[in-house]
């Protein structure tokens, strides 16, 4: 799953084809490190959108428009003054780099023909969006980099652009792939992506599977005849990536994601396949990513309240281990009962001064050694030992119920861990923080602030066999969706003994629910619950009315005492949100 250099090409040549000519009436900035481009061409408007985003750096067409903020960054705004109207007159790549420049033809204040180009170098953590004049001096860029951040490369106005170091590799599409590139020791699919720019593991292996070779075989243990092989299928790709044939698809497997390439996946293929085919590598890509896009931008987004819940929960934990050692130390307690009860019992019978006392153990009808202070009586050794157990059975019950709220804190926190995981839009982080406050987590804002409106809802799926189902996003909509929305006659399911959503079933009274309904629901709660990645999850489900909440429990907590059980795949690609 690479947005490697040839995905790059792929893009590059879509664009080619689709925008060359065309004019940049919009411009704006969603993001800090996404520019979204709107262009009018022959077959209508499109709208281009770059970011530089180090996690997930893309470049790519798509239909859905986005907001920008009301005041419009600096970068936006100078972006608008040079090449708003301007003609896109080229889009190029930098041989197989990820890095690509889109060349734009305007006119200047004083009415005179110009160019510019704004360059996305797509490289992790060191992408960036930068726009030059025609002499390759850089205008500015959506990060600026100086001297004191890298020692290699400053981006900053004024300077002159030059690409990033590249990896000491070949370029593919300038010469004839060579045997003598390929690292003999490595294994093929790693001497080929380590000699070649451009190409990933995924490709590379898929190069070996097209020349039938073991990918994990080392080079220099091919004969010539596999060798050449090799060299044949990186000609034919370097000839698919020229002439723009280029075949995008993804591949998937147990109903997510698994792979995604420019080029045909032959070694996917196969009677148990499953692969989607695309026109347009933009559709891809934006397919793609859309669900990934979203969990990176909202992982930042709630990276205080991770911070917060993962300090919580360590801190929690290093308590409750402390609890756990006082505990153990307390195991002893009943010998010393036992002791002064002997002492008691048997006092009679030992002299005073002694060190220590040899009794018979009425309980086992065995002898027993007790230690004796010699300068006490022996109804004050009882009384010492009756008072040494007296203080650990105490500290017994103390301890024992300060675990219990530590083991009700741990499981509340990591239920909120799993929220946050859960979590799809900023607005569904409102309710999590605000139970973070209930908790004591977070400081209470002050009054006088404005109260946030809760506007995030329950996930709404409907079976295949038409049955609504609800699934909570945290502890507040589950508690909500339990005890409000569904009715006692409801099945209600949850991942046994791991944190999760509480998923609903609303059912007809008097009708009959199918097997796979009941599959279904379990399958979303396998999904919703810490198991998401586990390939099987078991699942607990009751109805409704046999779940109860204990008086002053914590949110989303839930006891039942009866209840069946099955296990479920965390594969829910068969159902889709209800509108």
């Amino acid at each position: 799953m690479a947005f490697d250099g040839i995905t790059i090409a792929a893009v590059t040549n879509e664009l080619k084809n689709k925008i060359t000519d065309g004019r940049i009436s919009k411009i704006a900035q969603p993001e800090d490190d996404e520019i979204l481009l709107t262009i009018h061409t022959a077959e209508g408007n499109l709208r281009l959108l770059i970011s530089a985003d180090a996690s997930l750096p893309l470049v790519y067409l798509t239909e859905n428009n986005k907001q920008g903020p009301m005041t419009a960054p600096n970068f936006c705004m100078l972006l608008r003054k040079h090449i708003q109207g301007g003609k896109i007159v080229s889009v190029t790549q930098t041989g197989l780099e990820r890095i690509m420049t889109i060349e734009v033809e305007h006119l200047d204040e004083m009415g005179d023909l110009c160019r510019k180009k704004l360059i996305f170098e797509l490289m992790g953590k060191h992408s960036n969006i930068i726009f030059t004049d025609d002499s390759g001096k850089i205008i500015d860029s959506i990060k600026r980099v100086s001297c004191a951040v890298s020692s290699v490369r400053e981006v900053l106005p004024g300077r002159e652009y030059v690409i990033p170091p590249t990896q000491d590799k070949a370029e593919l599409l300038e010469q004839t792939p060579d045997v003598g590139q390929l690292n003999d020791s490595q294994p093929v699919y790693k001497a080929i992506y380590g000699a070649y720019k451009g190409i990933s593991p995924l490709i590379a292996n898929e190069v070996a599977f097209r020349a039938s070779v073991d990918s994990d075989r080392p080079f220099g243990s091919l004969s010539e005849t596999e060798k050449s092989r090799i060299m044949g299928e990186l000609v034919k790709i370097s000839d698919d990536i020229k002439c723009g044939r280029f075949q995008p698809c993804v591949v998937y497997e147990n109903g997510r994601p698994k792979d995604f390439a420019a080029l045909r996946l032959t070694m996917y293929e196969g009677e148990d396949s499953n692969i989607t085919r695309y026109e347009s590598i933009s559709v891809l890509l934006e397919s793609f990513y859309r669900e990934k896009n979203t969990v990176v931008r909202i992982r930042q987004k709630s990276a205080d309240l991770r911070h917060v819940v993962q300090t919580a929960i360590e801190r929690c934990s290093r308590k409750y281990d402390l609890q756990l050692t006082q505990l153990r130390d307390t195991e002893g307690r009943d010998k010393f009962r036992l002791y002064g009860e002997l002492l008691t019992a048997y006092s009679y019978q030992i002299p005073s001064g002694s060190e220590s006392a040899e009794v018979d153990n009425y309980y086992t009808g065995e002898k027993l050694m007790i230690p004796l202070d010699k300068d006490k009586s022996v109804s004050e050794n009882a009384q010492r030992y009756f008072d040494r157990y007296g203080k650990l059975k105490r500290t017994y019950e103390a301890v024992s119920r300060l675990i219990t709220e530590s083991e009700s804190d741990l499981e509340h926190l990591r239920s909120i861990q799993t929220s946050l995981d859960i979590a799809v839009a900023e607005e569904d982080l409102i309710q999590i923080r605000q139970e973070l406050v209930q908790g004591g987590y977070i400081k209470k804002k002050s009054s006088s602030g404005k109260k946030e409106k809760i506007t995030s809802k329950p996930f709404h799926y409907l079976s295949s066999d038409g049955y609504d189902i609800y699934v909570g996003k945290n502890n507040f909509q589950n508690d909500e969706l339990t005890f409000k929305l569904a009715n006692g006659g409801d099945w209600w399911f949850h991942a046994k003994k791991i944190p999760g959503s509480h998923v609903v079933m609303r059912v007809k009274q008097g009708s009959e629910v199918p097997d796979r309904a009941f599959e279904e629901a379990a399958r979303l709660a396998a999904y919703y619950s810490k198991g998401r990645d586990q390939d099987k999850v078991e699942i607990d489900y009751v109805k409704r009315k046999e779940v109860k909440k204990p008086a002053g429990a914590k949110p989303g907590f839930v006891v039942y005492y009866t209840n069946y059980s099955m296990v479920a795949s965390p594969d829910i690609s068969m159902l889709k949100e209800a509108d």
